[in-house]
């Protein structure tokens, strides 16, 4: 009996695939009056690195006495005094509505809805652009390169995320990229389906696996749903 695919596997939802759960909450603290109406001002107790996450964190301590973690922005140091809301300077680190920030300016951990505490351009050494401002939304293009269209009321960090570069240092080794997929509960290592046995993998056998297809049907079943799902198209796309 050939064993059970990847894709199988991950299904059952065992310790293997499944995240811990266990991180650190970064968001923007509660949306308030006094940030619609002026600015709350905070400053950095710390810049902490957590395990499974790739971004910087700051924890922010408040005038009201409260602590919160955010992503933190590049060029953001311990002691350094920030602001959330309208009022609030435009500098690095600095939260404020977009409907304050001026065009072009680039901002990240930007607020899909206004008070869900940021949920777009989050990762290392990113940032999007703001590029037009109406009388009801703004239109922000992201590092994607695609534009949407936001609420002004939406919050943004002023500045770009922290962790620029990352991708640039090379893992060296197999056992470092080994530890950084076990801390977001990824597998890995793993072998291809064409190097498995027939019985292992549709795309196993040394016989048959060349002229085997790689699109599979949407509504085949697990054992068979492998390679490129309910593809359009396959292959290089031919020169004009």
């Amino acid at each position: 009996m050939g064993r059970r695919l990847r894709q199988q596997r991950r299904g059952r939802g065992t310790s293997t695939f499944r995240a811990k759960g266990k991180g650190i909450k970064a968001e923007y603290v509660s949306l308030n009056e006094k940030q619609r109406n002026s600015s709350v001002e905070g400053q950095v107790l710390d810049l902490i690195k957590e395990s499974g996450r790739n971004s910087i964190l700051a924890l922010i301590k408040f005038e009201d006495g409260s602590t919160n973690y955010v992503i933190a922005a590049e060029g953001l140091s311990v002691g350094q005094s920030i602001s959330y809301g309208k009022k609030s300077a435009i500098a690095i680190g600095n939260v404020l509505p977009l409907n304050e920030v001026p065009e072009g300016c680039p901002v990240f951990d930007i607020e899909l809805e206004p008070g869900d505490g940021g949920k777009l351009v989050k990762g290392t050494g990113v940032y999007a652009l703001l590029v037009t401002k109406g009388q009801k939304t703004a239109n922000v293009k992201l590092p994607s390169g695609k534009t949407i269209e936001l609420d002004l009321a939406s919050r943004a960090t002023i500045g770009c995320s922290a962790g620029g570069g990352r991708k640039e240092k090379p893992m060296i080794k197999a056992g470092t990229k080994f530890h950084l997929m076990a801390s977001k509960s990824r597998a890995y290592l793993h072998a291809r389906g064409v190097a498995m046995n027939a019985v292992d993998h549709p795309f196993g056998g040394s016989q048959h696996h060349a002229g085997k297809s790689k699109s599979t049907s949407r509504h085949a079943p697990p054992g068979r749903k492998v390679g490129n799902i309910a593809s359009k198209r396959t292959g290089r796309r031919k020169k004009n």
